[in-house]
């Protein structure tokens, strides 16, 4: 079986840290490894606009955006296929067959969803159907593309566990025809879920609470020094707590022990520096200095990328266009099997159009 990827994000704002260390990073690294025979990652404008329907210009202006944050992150057209969700009508065609497979009950006890419905404000009439489905949507995504493996946060496990019980239920009742995913986690447990500058538990576009992978550097530095930290260290020579502390979960996420001894004179290893914060003696302020310098030193080159493929935009909307001829190609292939498979590919049966023909000849 080939080995295969695909991953992507709702183009709603620019990507941020959180996406970065989440998956993105994860995705050049594995693009580069060779270790994959395809790679996709796409930008899910149709699931998008489930909750933005009223405000399609959000996300029409928002596409280029997550595409230039794609390419300055390093995603390489050469080696991935970056693709639009929208422009593979066939999507739509495997999501309408699944929503056959999945009962109302089961897309109400994902809690992906009921996080996602109560951050968004929707009470029990109000979801758009388009919405709430959307794990069947995203079943029909990777699956349509046959990947093996789906790099993501943990925030999109259940996800993930309803997309293989499609596969499942899928392949129990027409024959073994789709691929069951595999999830791939960060490695680093920090960059799981990373919080928002101001300690809530998810960075998040709608909070507000994010640094942008296309934030200059004074804006940068300039939510570092506002970034929550431990309300309890008030002074410097109290003793320091690290849970719930968002200077160092980012350190966590983003700092090499190689950095913290180029950045700072009295530390070898970001444990170190930890072991001093939590005996007092250490604070906030120099804490803060190296996560601006460890974020800079990351953000510098994603910055310079950005700013080059800003200069042709059209090339970038070449790229996609491109990339949604590869992606299609592929979707059709799937998309013939799955018919077959379906017994729905009713002009492709030559043996049912003969086989009817003889039975109406008999009559």
């Amino acid at each position: 079986m080939k080995k295969i990827i695909l991953t992507g994000d709702r183009p709603t704002g620019k990507l941020h840290i959180g996406h970065y260390v989440g998956s993105l990073r994860r995705r050049v690294e594995l693009q580069n490894s060779g270790l994959y025979d395809k790679i996709f990652v796409f930008e899910a404008d149709a699931q998008a606009l489930t909750d933005n329907i009223e405000n399609p210009e959000k996300v029409r202006q928002n596409v280029i955006e997550v595409a230039l944050d794609y390419l300055a992150a390093g995603l390489d057209p050469a080696k991935t296929t970056l693709f639009i969700q929208s422009q593979i009508p066939e999507l739509c065609e495997l999501s309408f067959y699944f929503m056959d497979l999945v009962s109302v009950s089961r897309l109400q006890r994902n809690p992906t969803v009921k996080t996602e419905i109560q951050m968004r404000g929707f009470s029990g009439e109000s979801i758009p159907v388009g919405f709430f489905t959307y794990p069947i949507s995203q079943a029909a995504d990777i699956t349509m593309f046959k990947a093996t493996t789906v790099p993501v946060g943990e925030d999109q496990e259940p996800m993930l566990e309803q997309c293989r019980e499609i596969v499942r239920r899928f392949n129990n009742i027409y024959g073994e025809t789709l691929v069951e995913p595999n999830i791939l986690l960060p490695e680093n447990a920090a960059c799981l879920r990373l919080p928002g500058t101001d300690g809530k538990a998810k960075m998040s576009k709608s909070l507000g609470n994010c640094i942008y992978l296309s934030d200059s550097a004074d804006e940068v530095n300039k939510k570092v020094k506002t970034m929550y930290t431990d309300p309890l260290h008030l002074q410097v020579s109290d003793p320091g707590h690290l849970e719930g502390n968002t200077v160092f979960t980012y350190l966590d996420a983003f700092a090499t022990d190689e950095q913290v001894a180029r950045y700072t004179t009295d530390y070898a290893t970001l444990q170190e520096m930890k072991d001093h914060y939590t005996r007092g003696g250490l604070g906030d302020v120099k804490c803060k200095k190296l996560l601006m310098a460890v974020l800079q030193e990351t953000l510098e080159p994603i910055r310079q990328r950005r700013a080059e493929y800003e200069k042709d935009i059209p090339a970038v909307y070449e790229i996609l266009r491109k990339g949604c001829e590869v992606a299609r190609a592929a979707a059709c292939e799937t998309m013939d099997q799955v018919r077959r498979a379906m017994k729905i590919n009713y002009f492709d049966d030559s043996a049912l159009i003969q086989e009817q023909s003889l039975r109406f000849q008999k009559q």
